[in-house]
């Protein structure tokens, strides 16, 4: 059995504009000690996905549909009640914005120590020793003093960590990293990623990390979800999908990453963009959602949604024309 399964997931939002689908049929799954990574461009459902697994999508609006298993067990048949104990101790979050995330008026210290005392039952003295011990395992100088600071008196990389120290606090089974390197230079973000990698080999966690740079997936993730418009469209190992990925959205996300040297060497050659836009997810789509962008598309993939198929080996692509390996097609 695996950590987590997620299983035909529904996400949709009534608005005064109609029902906003932004996460539609969405399946997948992730073993205990894996990265699994989820890529797309802004708007495709990561987000909503992510937050989803952690029921913190408010309803009304939102309205969430399918199975969201954790170690076999439904987390969207459990109570407000069970679900706040698997919050922050089974299944913890890194948001995207550390600034936004942290609460300005509490001491680092505070709030790492507000997770520890909620699920480990501490006392404060427990949980500032943990809370320094937790600092210093995610690479904070002079833990003893940063635990009585505030967040705005942190760099960006520092937060960032915090964030980090928070999340593991309970020593969870799974870790949600959304967008964890965003507002972060290339500097930090090499540094955040190496620490991520490290401590995920100390503690064991599981990781689903939420992002758009493909970069960031090659360096952490050892398999990858491709959405689109709410649905999944490829996913495969790193290795296979980087050497051959089977569906044109993910060609063209691969296509549109810069060559580390090529002006070196006079390569000129133009990045590959994916022309049109993201069609409305307030709209049913009768055939593919990426058709109206597709350089491929047929009447076919206008008028058929086409279902995913194993293309290789633990390859799955949702498109009517993606190619197989020569075995898996004979």
């Amino acid at each position: 059995m695996a950590l987590l399964e997620i299983d035909q997931l529904q996400v949709h939002f009534r608005t005064p504009d109609g029902i906003n689908r932004a996460v539609d049929g969405v399946s997948f799954h992730v073993e205990a000690g894996e990265t699994l990574a989820i890529v797309g461009e802004s708007g495709c459902g990561k987000s909503v996905t992510a937050m989803s697994m952690l029921r913190l999508i408010p309803e009304p609006p939102g309205k969430i549909a399918g199975a969201i298993r954790l170690n076999g067990k439904n987390l969207l048949e459990l109570s407000d009640r069970e679900m706040r104990q698997i919050r922050g101790n089974d299944i913890s979050m890194i948001f995207q914005e550390p600034m936004t995330s942290l609460n300005p008026v509490l001491t680092v210290g505070r709030q790492i120590g507000e997770t520890l005392r909620l699920h480990q039952g501490m006392s404060k003295a427990q949980a500032e020793a943990k809370a320094v011990e937790m600092l210093t395992l995610v690479g904070i100088p002079e833990p003893g003093r940063r635990v009585r600071e505030y967040p705005h008196q942190l760099s960006g990389g520092m937060r960032q960590r915090v964030m980090i120290a928070i999340a593991l606090a309970c020593n969870p089974k799974l870790l949600i990293a959304d967008e964890p390197t965003t507002a972060l230079d290339v500097t930090i973000q090499a540094q955040i990623l190496e620490l991520m990698r490290d401590l995920k080999h100390r503690v064991g966690a599981a990781i689903v990390l939420i992002t758009h740079d493909l970069g960031v997936v090659a360096e952490v993730a050892e398999r990858v979800v491709v959405m689109y418009a709410g649905k999944k469209v490829e996913e495969a190992a790193i290795g296979p999908l980087f050497r051959n990925p089977r569906h044109p959205y993910t060609q063209g996300l691969l296509g549109s990453m810069p060559k580390l040297g090529s002006s070196l060497h006079g390569d000129e050659t133009r990045l590959a963009e994916i022309p049109g836009l993201v069609p409305s997810l307030k709209q049913k789509i009768p055939g593919c959602v990426f058709a109206s962008r597709c350089p491929h598309a047929t009447d076919l993939c206008r008028s058929v949604a086409p279902a995913l198929e194993l293309k290789a080996p633990n390859h799955v692509a949702a498109c009517h024309y993606a190619p197989r390996e020569g075995a898996m097609a004979a």
